[in-house]
């Protein structure tokens, strides 16, 4: 098998680390988890199905005989601006997007429970 390669195949079987994929010369593979998809994978019935058509890349071959299979490495990336940041158009969001998102969405929590609580007499804590 040719390294590089990208093959046709079928998901045979799913499991918590990765998909099965038999491949169209009778061989079968592994898709790794962390292989199946640009962005983060928590469930891999999410993503695929046992059935499905997919491509695939061939990404190596192990000692023991092993084809380690890539969907990610097959497939082109999504856009840079499908990762929905209005703050960041050009990539996913920073981790100080999310920190000051995180801020603002507190503050704003804090301000209406103070509201809330001086328009119903309650005292707060001083």
């Amino acid at each position: 098998m040719d390294n590089d390669a990208i093959f046709n195949g079928k998901v045979t079987g799913i499991t918590k680390f990765g998909a099965f994929v038999a491949l169209e010369d009778g061989r079968s593979g592994m898709v790794h988890i962390s292989e199946i998809a640009h962005t983060y994978v928590s469930e891999i019935r999410d993503h695929l199905t046992e059935g499905q058509e997919v491509k695939v890349k061939l990404v190596g071959v192990s000692p023991e005989g092993r084809i380690n299979l890539s969907i990610k490495k097959a497939t082109p990336p999504p856009p840079r601006e499908s990762y929905g940041s209005r703050r960041s158009p050009v990539g996913p969001p920073t981790f100080e997007d999310k920190l000051k998102a995180f801020m603002s969405d507190s503050e704003s929590k804090i301000s209406d429970l103070r509201h809330h609580s001086d328009k119903h007499g309650v005292r707060r804590r001083k």
